[in-house]
């Protein structure tokens, strides 16, 4: 988008909130970078430069503005929609891989070669991998220089940088503060149980209903729970687990992580704004749903719905099998079985948090005569598990949504209806689509809808690429618990 430059110029003119993340400013005459929204005096055409992301302003020599934090700006909602090369590269980035394994390790989990890589970023991001991890590592320390009272050696390498002088260079060419500075400038950190309090922005309209009503309805006992108006749950990441509490306010999401190692704060914010689907682009898809004069009503009631997902690809995949031909409270009651016998033990001292949900070896362990469910969808679990544990299945963030799909069908017990419901919550294609769904075809009937299958595919063929949103629309039709706020 950022080669579109009157739409830019309009855009910044205008100081439209929904354009941050998807290109940065750049002002030659200041030598700063902004998001679209920023509330300063906008700069003249003439003195205005777009780029696609923050790490381009920066390898440019411009540096992040003071007023608008436009590193602090949603992420471009692109990369949830495409499962190109490039898209998912950048879900990698932002999960910190090449933090954890570098530019090879991010080369290999794409089955491409470092160069491949490193030229398409660089074609449409204008910046590499090691650019853009570096612009990630740089607003990982500004959240911890502000929020948190720790010393600056710790948090640079809590960030994700090698030396405590690769920090100190780089916060200073970013942001044209020290990192003492940056603390001084800063409301003073509370000192709390070890827990981080952070803001999670989104394009508006959200509505929370669906959102986390979905999550709290099929909260698993001892790895998720609904406590104070927050949905809290336990979080397995690459160096120590963690707890999250997430709270829907009008203008962010409220953040309360508790790490077990600081070098995870990354990772675990990725993972949250994945879970909540923040990056999308609300206006985008309810333009698109609302052209159909049957779902317009729905999108006019309560505009902004988003699509529940995971911070564990894994995990989903075992309880959407756990899920099939069952009630929403049956499923919470195998799954809860599973965590108890095979979860990992957690301290939660502000809440009922007990365990993490069990891994797929664990998992591939046990004993299928222990499970209480009909002998084909014991065949279907531990078939999944296994694969899953051996790397057989990769669900993770940098899957190809096609070949998934396809290595899912391969497995026993799994239909259309499983596959897509994994595609669109594990795998995060906003796309996928649920027509053998009962609550669609309920949903589909009341409404004047193709009731059918096929007949339904064939009208909602007019809704792509959003046609995972059009379900949470269609779902919300019904007075299931998923569809309400806890109170």
């Amino acid at each position: 988008m950022h080669t579109e430059t009157e739409t830019c110029v309009r855009a910044v003119q205008a100081k439209d909130a929904r354009f941050d993340g998807w290109f940065y400013t750049a002002v030659l005459t200041t030598g700063i970078y902004c998001r679209p929204s920023c509330p300063v005096v906008a700069p003249k055409p003439e003195n205005m430069v777009f780029h696609p992301s923050a790490a381009a302003c920066q390898q440019a020599g411009f540096r992040a503005c003071k007023r608008c934090r436009p590193d602090a700006s949603p992420g471009s909602p692109e990369w949830n929609r495409r499962a190109d090369l490039v898209a998912r590269a950048m879900r990698l980035i932002a999960d910190g891989v090449v933090d954890r394994e570098g530019v090879p390790g991010l080369a290999g989990r794409l089955g491409y070669s470092a160069r491949q890589v490193e030229r398409q970023l660089l074609a449409e991001l204008g910046a590499g991998p090691l650019a853009l991890a570096r612009a990630q590592r740089a607003q990982t320390a500004r959240l911890l220089i502000e929020t948190t009272p720790l010393p600056m050696a710790q948090i640079a390498f809590a960030a994700g940088f090698s030396s405590i002088r690769a920090f100190n260079d780089t916060v200073r060419e970013v942001f044209a503060l020290a990192p003492s500075e940056l603390r001084a400038r800063a409301p003073r950190p509370g000192r709390t149980s070890g827990a981080l309090t952070l803001r999670l922005p989104f394009r508006a309209p959200l509505n929370p209903d669906n959102l986390f009503g979905h999550l709290a309805a099929t909260a698993v006992p001892g790895v998720e729970e609904w406590r104070d108006g927050a949905y809290r749950r336990t979080l397995r990441l690459p160096h120590a687990h963690g707890v999250v509490a997430l709270t829907p306010r009008p203008d962010h999401i409220a953040c309360r992580l508790t790490l077990g190692d600081l070098r995870d704060l990354t990772v675990a914010i990725s993972r949250c704004r994945r879970l909540l689907d923040l990056d999308a682009d609300p206006v985008a898809v309810d333009e698109q749903l609302a052209t159909d004069p049957l779902l317009a009503p729905l999108v006019a009631k309560a505009p902004g719905r988003r699509v529940p997902r995971t911070v564990d690809e894994a995990e989903f995949a075992v309880r959407a099998v756990l899920g099939q031909q069952v009630s929403t409270a049956a499923a919470r009651t195998h799954a809860a079985r599973l965590v108890t016998a095979h979860g990992e033990p957690v301290d939660d001292p502000e809440g009922g948090l007990t365990d993490l949900f069990p891994a797929p070896a664990a998992l591939a362990a046990l004993d299928p005569e222990t499970l209480a469910m009909p002998r084909s969808r014991r065949r279907t679990f531990t078939t999944l598990v296994e694969r899953l544990a051996d790397g057989g299945l990769r669900l993770g963030v940098e899957s190809d949504w096609e070949e998934a799909r396809a290595r899912l069908l391969e497995l026993p017990g799994f239909g259309p209806w499983t596959v897509e419901v994994i595609a669109m919550r594990a795998l995060g294609d906003p796309d996928a689509f649920l027509p053998t769904d009962l609550g669609i075809r309920r949903a589909a009937g009341e409404l004047g809808l193709p009731s059918t299958p096929a007949a339904l595919t064939a009208r909602a063929a007019a809704w792509r690429p959003w046609r995972a949103y059009a379900v949470q629309y269609l779902w919300a039709t019904d007075s299931h618990p998923i569809n309400f706020l806890p109170v």
